[in-house]
């Protein structure tokens, strides 16, 4: 569902009742049109500020990170054109003994949060109707859940998403166990049809070591 983030009020200008007593009605609904649209010229002067502010400090931040982007580029074409290969020689333990590249740009995280709502949506947001006061009944639920967010729950959409995660790395420790498993009772299997030696002394001694390695196998499955 599209969500409006700018709403210009008043949306109908000439609808609404003439007062009693007014003697002209057509002056009275022509000023109380003029009035809408002078309402409206203001609500559309002001979403046409926080338009306008909203894209100066999109233009300000593309504009600092071309800046520092262009720095790093400078300073790496003047290391570049320093380089000599037929002079400089680096040895490959001078090599693996440096630091790895790590990089020092700072990724943006939390884009969607409260913060960063625009300013529209939170005017909106403050507007709605608030939630009933469900959770006055809390203290009277037998599983002492919070009553309110049966009927709304803001941190639903992450605990789903925290669940399917936990349950992808359940199900990924599961398999590599299985493999591990799988891989042990191929190599018992093997061991199994490997003929025994014909002295006794080495035919115990492939038994005991078959017999251990069944037991480490069923107990790592269990």
């Amino acid at each position: 569902m599209p969500l409006v983030k700018r709403c210009i009020e008043p949306r109908h200008l000439c609808r609404g009742a003439v007062p009693d007593g007014v003697t002209s009605e057509l002056e009275c609904v022509t000023n109380s049109t003029l009035a809408a649209i002078i309402k409206q010229l203001g609500s559309l002067s002001r979403y046409a500020e926080d338009i306008f502010g909203d894209l100066f400090n999109e233009a300000n931040s593309f504009y600092m990170r071309m800046n520092s982007l262009q720095e790093r580029v400078d300073l790496l074409a003047v290391k570049v054109t320093q380089l000599d290969s037929t002079v400089e020689e680096v040895s490959l333990q001078d090599i693996n003994m440096r630091k790895a590249f790590k990089s020092s740009t700072i990724q943006d995280q939390q884009v969607v949060s409260r913060t960063s709502v625009p300013n529209p949506v939170v005017e909106m947001y403050h507007r709605g109707d608030k939630p009933p006061p469900l959770n006055i009944l809390s203290p009277y639920r037998d599983d002492k859940k919070d009553a309110l967010k049966f009927y709304t729950d803001p941190s639903y959409f992450f605990m789903l998403w925290r669940e399917k995660m936990l349950q992808a790395t359940e199900d990924k420790r599961k398999e590599k166990k299985r493999q591990k498993y799988n891989s042990h009772t191929r190599s018992v299997f093997l061991l199994s049809l490997s003929p025994l030696p014909l002295s006794p002394f080495f035919g115990l001694y492939s038994l005991l070591s078959l017999f251990s390695s069944s037991v480490s196998i069923f107990s790592l499955y269990l």
